[in-house]
């Protein structure tokens, strides 16, 4: 069974790329290319049903950033649900917040390779 970029789901994928978020396109310029830390992204990943924000394959690292839908009750419990089976599938999960981004891109990178350093749980 396929798990990593259905083909179902590459239309979906495709329109999310070309309507990325300005924090998504932000974390996007440091990501892509190996920038940081020779962490090597991509961007719209699927997994499974699901589709990642950003995807770094040699860590099993996932990272989404979060606009403020994510804030609701509904749509929170459905990403605390969504991590906990990218976890059990053996995934890194990652969230930030638009906001932390955009006014906080230093910080974030930072966390980003500290926690790509940690060993994944299987």
């Amino acid at each position: 069974m396929k798990v990593h970029n259905k083909k179902s789901l590459l239309e979906i994928r495709r329109k999310l790329r070309q309507k990325s978020t300005p924090a998504e396109d932000c974390l996007w310029q440091q990501l892509r290319n190996g920038k940081t830390n020779d962490l090597k992204c991509k961007r719209q990943h699927s997994i499974g049903n699901y589709i990642v924000d950003f995807y770094c394959a040699s860590k099993r690292l996932i990272i989404e950033v979060d606009g403020g839908i994510h804030n609701t009750l509904s749509q929170s419990e459905k990403d605390k649900l969504r991590d906990e089976n990218l976890i059990d599938m053996g995934f890194k999960v990652m969230r930030f917040k638009n906001e932390e981004v955009l006014f906080s891109i230093d910080d974030v990178l930072k966390e980003i390779v500290a926690y790509s350093n940690t060993k994944t749980s299987s």
